[in-house]
């Protein structure tokens, strides 16, 4: 199936998957994130459906089907109903009777954006979405960049609401990054990719588009904690999932975060300090960050903008 990052697949059974990976050859690699239950929080077509936790989805699939789990959650090809792709899904959501007005407000803000690159993901996009849903917006490719300065530049004429410090120390103490608040602050205002429609939380998600998907990442073997300090070398792909950093470093040639709070968190020509899992793999060694759904003593930081490069 040819699905990417972001993407959603469901099944027969009526359990809704994101789509994890660019790679999905094998059967797509994903993680449950809603199933047909009579208790369910949310209602689409008269079925009720209620939402997955992490460790809640993965202990449900080790039960109910074992074969899915090969390290991530893959689901066989055939055993998929409906696949949801974001730009069809926006496309459905400003066609529709009653399109939401967040939604159209995005759409609005980032003209110039070739609305091809654009798209809707999360409980928005497979119809799950309720009143107070984060709004989680996709834009491909190089086209990510342009519509990251156009969401600043509506914020900065009001068109569109920042969210003050406030809403960040909210957000701080949700992810309960291993960075103080200082530093998470002026990490997370720099990367410009998060606002507030209309009081929803709203991310601007970066996903390759089809001509950046390269060979995929190798899985390495885990040679144990380790901290490094060097220089970023490209960061092109740092919003992307996993966020990557190549870098300069006698040891590690690359630093990959799979959780979303070290994503953006360096430009090319930073010094960073970085702290996780490193691994030996077929290209030499990586650093990895996000090991675990809440990396605990792990974490990535620009020294540069912290005013600490050396």
């Amino acid at each position: 199936m040819k699905a990417r990052l972001r993407d959603f697949i469901e099944t027969w059974e009526d359990w809704i998957f994101s789509v994890v990976d660019y790679h999905n050859e094998d059967g797509v690699h994903c993680l449950l994130r809603y199933v047909a239950s009579p208790d369910g929080e949310r209602e689409r077509n008269g079925i009720r459906y209620r939402k997955m936790g992490f460790d809640e989805a993965y202990e449900f699939i080790r039960q109910r089907r074992p074969d899915y789990l090969k390290g991530v959650m893959v689901v066989p090809n055939d055993d998929v109903y409906r696949h949801y792709e974001p730009h069809p899904g926006l496309r459905g959501i400003l066609d529709s009777d009653h399109p939401d007005a967040r939604v159209k407000k995005m759409v609005e803000a980032l003209e110039g954006v070739p609305f091809a690159d654009m798209g809707i993901t999360g409980s928005k996009l497979v119809g799950l979405g309720a009143e107070t849903s984060d709004v989680d917006f996709v834009v491909y490719g190089d086209s990510w960049f342009q519509a990251r300065d156009l969401l600043q530049k509506a914020i900065a004429e009001g068109v569109i609401d920042g969210i003050d410090e406030a809403g960040w120390k909210k957000i701080y103490a949700k992810r309960k990054p291993e960075l103080s608040f200082d530093e998470f602050y002026v990490h997370e205002r720099r990367k410009g990719n998060r606002c507030l429609l209309d009081g929803a939380l709203t991310d601007l998600l970066f996903v390759r588009s089809w001509d950046q998907i390269g060979p995929k990442v190798p899985v390495g073997k885990s040679l144990g904690p380790r901290t490094i300090t060097a220089k970023v070398t490209d960061a092109r792909f740092a919003f992307d999932s996993p966020a990557i950093y190549e870098v300069e470093h006698p040891e590690i040639r690359r630093v990959l975060s799979f959780t979303h709070t070290y994503a953006g968190q360096a430009l090319a020509g930073e010094t960073i300090e970085a702290c996780g899992k490193m691994e030996e793999t077929s290209e030499g060694s990586q650093l990895v960050i996000g090991t675990s759904r809440e990396p605990k003593g792990e974490w990535i930081k620009s020294l540069t903008l912290l005013g600490q490069a050396k």
